[in-house]
């Protein structure tokens, strides 16, 4: 493809697609990004890094002089971009690209949030398009659920915030967040994040394993109660039961984390979670609620919801944390 032809097809592509702009969530993108500006340019792909917890491609971008200037895009993780249509090697050193970004908000630094690349042969790539389709039903909660479908209409509804927790929140930064160490989230970002979840029930527990950080949760499901001074653990300790359809977990016993409670509010050893879960009445989905005390950090209770989509057809994928990647989340 000429380059005359790349840029005509380069352009169709963005009017055809200008309002479709992903949502995100990992670390605090809305801090670090503008999400209102879309910046577009053309350059050439120097290096491009497939690993997790996000993919990142450098391209080199002439300025006014002729300089070649790299600018560091962030994707999304290996799992959520390969159920997008990427591959480890769909691009490579030397590729003229398309871009599309949200840019950094601090002008000084060559660093964008993918939303959108267009490769020179018109292949037109975005982080975040693989949500499940299937229309298929299931009769309880046990299987692979998709949580990118609800991704973009979860919620987190928060009350009245302690002075500790308002001091907190006004002091973090995103060198504070605890995934920068390749260390899990806790409830409720663990929940409401756009990827694969397999649920297991077994006679005495309840199993879900998170594709994210390659969580798995226990529900203990016996009727035994939470231990006393008990080990705390980044997901904490959940006992569950049944009223009706549908499924209640309690958990407690969390282990302090920087960004538990999500927006920069940390998560003490009195936290304590209530979740519920229930099958939509088309078994399409999985309806879930989540209620959070946290009084060291909280006056009121943070609510929220998630949805999930019954993707059976959909096999969960490795997650591993590179140190050295995850890192770069650190910068501001």
């Amino acid at each position: 493809m000429t380059m005359r032809l790349f840029k005509k097809v380069f352009y169709f592509i963005i009017a055809a697609i200008f309002f479709v702009v992903p949502v995100y969530g990992h670390h605090g993108f809305t801090t670090i990004f503008d999400m209102n500006s879309v910046l577009t340019f053309q350059g050439k792909v120097s290096r491009y890094d497939w690993r997790n917890p996000h993919v990142y491609i450098y391209v080199e971008v002439p300025d006014a002089t002729g300089a070649l200037l790299e600018w560091q895009l962030e994707g999304d993780p290996t799992p959520i971009m390969t159920r997008s249509g990427w591959t480890p090697s769909i691009l490579t050193p030397g590729d003229q690209v398309a871009v599309r970004i949200h840019p950094d908000r601090n002008s000084e630094r060559n660093h964008g949030l993918l939303v959108s690349l267009t490769k020179e042969d018109g292949v037109f790539l975005t982080p975040r398009s693989g949500s499940s389709t299937s229309n298929n039903s299931a009769s309880s909660l046990e299987g692979v659920w998709d949580g990118l479908p609800g991704f973009s209409t979860r919620t987190f509804i928060y009350g009245a915030l302690t002075e500790e927790g308002l001091a907190a929140q006004a002091t973090y930064t995103e060198a504070d967040n605890p995934t920068s160490d390749c260390i899990p989230f806790p409830l409720p970002t663990i929940v409401a994040a756009p990827y694969l979840n397999q649920i297991e029930i077994l006679e005495d527990r309840i199993v879900v394993r998170t594709e994210l950080f390659q969580v798995e949760r226990t529900f203990y499901t016996d009727g035994r109660q939470h231990p006393e001074n008990g080990q705390r653990t980044n997901q904490g300790h959940s006992i569950a039961w049944w009223e009706d359809d549908v499924l209640i977990v309690d958990t407690t016993l969390f282990s302090d984390n920087r960004a538990g409670n999500r927006n920069g509010i940390p998560s003490g050893p009195q936290k304590h979670t209530i979740e519920r879960y229930r099958l939509s009445d088309d078994g399409t989905q999985l309806l879930i609620n989540y209620v959070i005390e946290d009084p060291q950090y909280l006056i009121d209770p943070m609510t929220g919801s998630m949805t999930w989509n019954y993707a059976p057809e959909r096999e969960p994928m490795p997650f591993e944390c590179n140190p050295d990647n995850a890192k770069l989340y650190e910068v501001q």
